[in-house]
């Protein structure tokens, strides 16, 4: 009996915090009217979201074309096919799948974790309700900026991970295959379509939609002081990493 009261709590529990979650989105729209007031500040989270992330979605991208890279060589080992396929199976596997998945997994660890902890902390130290004091609407001065800043953002970081990725896979296919660059670049062509780059630019920008918009919601709703700030990044991390894996497949299952 008390196994089956704790499933139910659960699932209460659940849909409280999802009502929560859309409840605090929706105030988001609600609050256009201060957005103006906030600009500038999107342009600091660009900054921090963005191109502060750069670097680890470089270094991450590129070892992952190699890896690809080497892993398409080693299947097409013992098989007649043309070396220059690897650079078709790595390019569509790159601007698909690796580039925008990976990268948002990275930053669901560094960008989520960083929003919830910062807007976590503002909560348990009375700063919101300071704000809130102050006449100043916290979800239009601390969300909106974020989101903002995500969905512009995002999109460019997934861009740069394609090409990294990609210059990844080109180089280690010359030394796992001794395949010239200008062969690589036969077979990404070969089977490349617009609508593959595009795709990936679209799971970007929903992807990082999410992960800040998650990011906030726990941040907000922190209590419990320091240790509710732990408890809150933690569960930014993975509860972002599943929205990713869904949103993943709810694209791939609409757009492809």
């Amino acid at each position: 009996m008390k196994q089956f009261l704790s499933i139910i709590q659960k699932i209460i529990n659940l849909f409280e915090g999802l009502g929560r979650f859309f409840y605090l989105m929706s105030n988001i729209f609600r609050s256009y009217n201060s957005w103006s007031k906030f600009y500038p500040n999107s342009i600091n989270q660009m900054i921090t979201l963005g191109i502060q992330s750069i670097p680890i979605v470089i270094l991450t991208s590129f070892f992952t074309g190699m890896v690809s890279s080497v892993q398409a060589a080693y299947q097409m080992e013992s098989t007649i096919t043309p070396k220059w396929y690897v650079g078709s199976l790595v390019g569509e596997t790159i601007l698909l799948e690796l580039a925008p998945v990976i990268t948002a997994l990275v930053l669901a660890g560094k960008i989520g974790a960083t929003i919830t902890a910062e807007i976590g902390t503002m909560r348990v130290t009375e700063q919101i309700d300071a704000l809130e004091t102050l006449s100043i609407d916290p979800i239009a001065y601390l969300i909106f900026p974020r989101i903002l800043a995500a969905f512009v953002m995002f999109p460019v970081i997934v861009i740069i991970a394609d090409a990294c990725g990609i210059l990844g896979g080109i180089l280690a296919s010359m030394s796992a295959l001794d395949l010239p660059p200008y062969q690589f670049l036969k077979g990404l062509k070969m089977w490349f379509k617009p609508w593959d780059a595009w795709y990936g630019i679209i799971k970007g920008l929903s992807f990082g939609v999410a992960i800040t918009s998650i990011s906030c919601y726990y941040g907000y709703y922190t209590e419990r002081g320091a240790a509710g700030v732990g408890k809150s990044t933690t569960s930014t991390v993975v509860v972002s990493c599943i929205a990713i894996m869904i949103i993943d497949y709810v694209l791939a299952s609409i757009l492809l």
